[in-house]
């Protein structure tokens, strides 16, 4: 840390901040960090032992960053449906003459698909292709 610090003064000395020491300075989930020394410092003040004060500390920055990274990776955005020539919108109902299983196929890359397979069998058109 000292050899930041001095390479922190030495740029500002030569006129301007270095932009390369500056980045390595930004922290990427400074709440997270906060909440962390916040609840270290409580914990030291209140007497706990310094040992086990720092692995709690480590263990809460550990399980905050990764309950980060999971609510990040659920508020990304739906992907683009795909380019509209790819798949059709289709209205086709098909009924299984084993089991009686209906199907409605509501999307398809050809407006005549080929009939599905249930209980090992293609199954039976119901619906007239539009």
């Amino acid at each position: 840390m000292h050899a930041l610090a001095c390479k922190l003064a030495a740029s500002s000395a030569t006129g301007g901040p270095n932009l390369a020491v500056m980045s390595r300075l930004q922290l990427k989930h400074p709440v997270v960090v906060g909440v962390v020394v916040l609840g270290t410092a409580a914990a030291l003040l209140a007497g706990f032992p310094i040992v086990s004060t720092a692995v709690a500390a480590m263990a809460a920055y550990v399980i905050l960053r990764l309950g980060v990274a999971m609510l990040a990776g659920l508020a990304r955005p739906v992907p683009e449906p795909p380019p509209a020539g790819e798949l059709r919108k289709v209205k086709i109902a098909y009924r299984c003459d084993i089991c009686g299983t209906e199907v409605r196929m509501t999307v398809s890359p050809t407006e005549e698909p080929d009939p599905p397979k249930h209980c090992q069998e293609e199954m039976r058109l119901m619906t007239p292709v539009e």
